[in-house]
């Protein structure tokens, strides 16, 4: 069974040492509050972390849609305890909306990130951008998908604005109503692969994972005609295997993508700035005032939109920012662990005195 789900002689090497202490492979295809269900060759199996795994690993170590765990199998109860978590290949993550610090998985070990965005009125360059951002620092291959193009006046204009941000992803049209493009996408689809559907609340994600395998196998709201806008209804993370092979995750929608780490992604998802920044004259050009600058002359020819540009930085900024509040962090805590350390030598001491 786990042969459908993307095992191979790879990662049973690095699941060796796993298999010694009697463990049995699985991926998780569903994470729900306090356990998840993992398809293994026992079948699917209702699991939970075991005490020693959810005290020891860190939030972002959990188990998340996409891992392959280690788990003790009690295929006779239909249940199993994960004890750990293999190497992930990719991971496409995001800071929690509410937090500087917490780190959450969205999907893990996904070739393909579909970055979904309706054409009827959810469009945004801007936001855009930063799924591009965060789906090139993941490692997995990022794919704009433009749906409900039979809501579109022009749907010609939609896809030329998400080209120019695309800078080296491709760019599909589609409606998961009509057909319209879905043969395209279907293309992206391979046997064993996994792709993972990202985007706001009513861009059509499970009406699309719908269309895919060819029945209903995800709930989906209707679009409300005054603002253009979908109920949201994918409340859980979950990996779908299609008739074809290929397997499919659709995530709940998300209001916030926080970049986590994100300086290489975002070089690449504006390799355009990049280029034109690497043309200044001098390497530590600021772009305000400087002479020989390459990309205030771009600005200032047109070339590049100033929206892109503030985008860019904006996001720079973002970055920046976390780096800075993590390193304070990190100083705070190591502050804190050293008083630890010299309180219980001073009690030692003293303990000692007395003796």
């Amino acid at each position: 069974m786990i042969d459908q789900y993307g095992w191979s002689l790879e990662l049973g090497q690095d699941f060796a040492p796993h298999a010694a202490h009697g463990h049995v492979p699985g991926r998780v295809t569903v994470q729900l509050r306090g356990h998840y269900i993992v398809a293994t060759d026992h079948g699917e199996l209702n699991a939970q972390l075991s005490g020693r795994f959810m005290h020891e690993a860190e939030e972002a170590g959990h188990p998340a849609v996409g891992d392959w765990v280690a788990l003790a199998a009690r295929p006779e109860e239909g249940s199993g305890t994960i004890h750990a978590v293999l190497a992930r290949r990719t991971a496409f993550t995001r800071k929690a909306a509410d937090s500087v610090q917490t780190v959450q998985v969205v999907a893990a070990n996904v070739d393909i990130a579909f970055l979904v965005t309706a054409m009827n009125g959810d469009f945004n360059a801007r936001r855009l951008e930063r799924y591009l951002a965060s789906a090139w620092q993941s490692g997995a291959r990022p794919v704009v998908v433009l749906t409900k193009a039979d809501l579109c006046h022009d749907p010609e204009a939609a896809i030329a604005e998400a080209e120019a941000v695309a800078v080296g992803a491709p760019v599909l049209a589609i409606s998961s109503l009509t057909g319209e493009g879905l043969e395209a996408l279907r293309a992206y689809l391979k046997p064993g692969e996994t792709s993972v559907l990202v985007g706001s609340s009513g861009v059509g994600k499970s009406t699309l994972v719908n269309a895919l395998f060819g029945e209903s196998v995800m709930d989906t709201g209707a679009i409300r005609e005054n603002d253009a806008r979908g109920r949201h209804t994918t409340t859980h993370r979950e990996l779908i295997l299609l008739p074809g092979g290929a397997l499919v995750l659709d995530t709940p929608g998300m209001r916030e993508l926080g970049l986590v780490e994100a300086d290489e992604g975002l070089g690449v998802a504006f390799d355009d700035i990049e280029t034109l920044a690497g043309e200044c004259r001098f390497r530590d050009c600021s772009h305000a005032n400087e002479p020989g600058c390459a990309v205030r002359a771009a600005l200032e020819a047109g070339v590049l939109d100033p929206d892109r540009w503030k985008s860019f930085r904006k996001l720079t900024r973002e970055l920046a920012f976390q780096e800075r509040k993590e390193d304070h962090i990190a100083r705070e805590a190591e502050r804190k662990r050293w008083i630890a350390i010299n309180k219980a030598n001073k009690a030692l001491k003293k303990s000692r005195e007395k003796w």
